[in-house]
Parts: C-alpha cells; sequence; structure tokens
C-alpha cells in the first residue's frame, strides 16, 4: 500500500529487454534507498513495482507485458514519480493507495490559474462511477482531490508544491496518465452490489 504522497522524482535511465517485458533501472535521486532492500515495493508513476536489484543510488525493477499494456510512462526513460510503500507506523498524507493503476486517462487542460495549474482529465468511461466531486483519485502515482466531475471528465487544483515536487508539471494537452481510483469507493461498490445479488 502506499498513500499517494510522491516522495523523490526519479529517472528511468534505462531499458534492459527481458524474455518478456523490460528491466527498468531507476536513478533514485533524493528517494533514500538505505532502508529498501530486493523484494520490497517502490510505486513508479502509480504502479508498484519489486526492486530486484540495488547498486549505488540506482535500483532494478522488472515490468511485465500485462502491466506495460496497461500503464504508461514505463517504456521510455525519463522522470519517473516514485514512492516506497507504507508501513504500519508511517502517516498517511493522502488517501489509501494500492499501485494497481484502474486506467489511463487523457489530458485535455492544463491551465495557469495564477501559480497553480488547472489540470482537466478524461478517465476511460468504466472508471466515471468511481469518482466524485471532492474525492480521492491518483493521478501518476499522486494523492490528488478533484474539484468538479462531468461523466468521466474531472478537474483538479495542482498547487505549487505538487508541480514543484512531482512529474505533474510536464503535462500538457494529450498527455496520457495513470490513474487509480479511491479504493474505498470499489469497496463500497462491491458491498453493494453483493447484497443486491
Amino acid at each position: 500500500m502506499f498513500s499517494g504522497i510522491i516522495a523523490a522524482v526519479g529517472r528511468i535511465t534505462h531499458l534492459t529487454p527481458r524474455e518478456a517485458g523490460f528491466r527498468l533501472h531507476v536513478d533514485a535521486g533524493t528517494l533514500g534507498l538505505g532502508d529498501v532492500a530486493l523484494g520490497d515495493s517502490i510505486a513508479h508513476n502509480g504502479v508498484c513495482l519489486t526492486v530486484v536489484g540495488k547498486e549505488g543510488n540506482q535500483f532494478m525493477v522488472d515490468v511485465s507485458p500485462e502491466t506495460l499494456s496497461c500503464t504508461v510512462g514505463l517504456d521510455a526513460p525519463g522522470p519517473v514519480n516514485l514512492e516506497k510503500a507504507l508501513r504500519l507506523n508511517d502517516v498517511i498524507g493522502g488517501h489509501l493507495v494500492s499501485g494497481h493503476v484502474d486506467g489511463v486517462g487523457e489530458v485535455l487542460r492544463f491551465d495557469p490559474v495564477g501559480d497553480n495549474r488547472l489540470l482537466e482529465i478524461r478517465a476511460p468511461e468504466e472508471l466515471a462511477k468511481y469518482i466524485a466531486r471532492k474525492g480521492s483519485i491518483t493521478v501518476d502515482g499522486t494523492s490528488l482531490t478533484t474539484n468538479d466531475v462531468n461523466g468521466p471528465v474531472f478537474t483538479i487544483n495542482l498547487i505549487p508544491h505538487t508541480l514543484e515536487n512531482t512529474t505533474l508539471h510536464r503535462l500538457g494537452p494529450g498527455a496520457r496518465v495513470n490513474l487509480e481510483v479511491d479504493l474505498i469507493a470499489r469497496y463500497v461498490e462491491r458491498m453493494l452490489n453483493a447484497s443486491q445479488g
């Protein structure tokens, strides 16, 4: 589990092809690796991946074809939002995030509003029912609060701190982003469906 509070912006430096998928070599940036062991989970743009190697300030993770088919941002060198898995005594500053991407959204607008940015995203239709006004959603691993929701389209206000400490400042119309809907919304739907069945 994660909280959606990005700890560092790292960089995928290169990819090594494997029989299936890739091994990503990631420069951890300011993410401390002293307490990271092989087998630990780190979220990369919201995608939970397992550490399979470490060397200095770099670590390696494997990405399967299945993961590559339903996410974006892991198939080429470039910056990546990083967050280590939560420990039981950690503060949850965002919301509970599983690291399992539900779908890929498309950025429609990224407009300046003073020193903030108004981010508008179209989610896949099947995710619309889980997105609520003033609810939580994860965009490229970042826990955010929606402002308005209109069907599958929702808006978010990005403050300067978020823009400075994540990769979200690089977005623009047409960009694709990893989305994870609120975990609690999924469980509520499951309970409601079970009680009606």
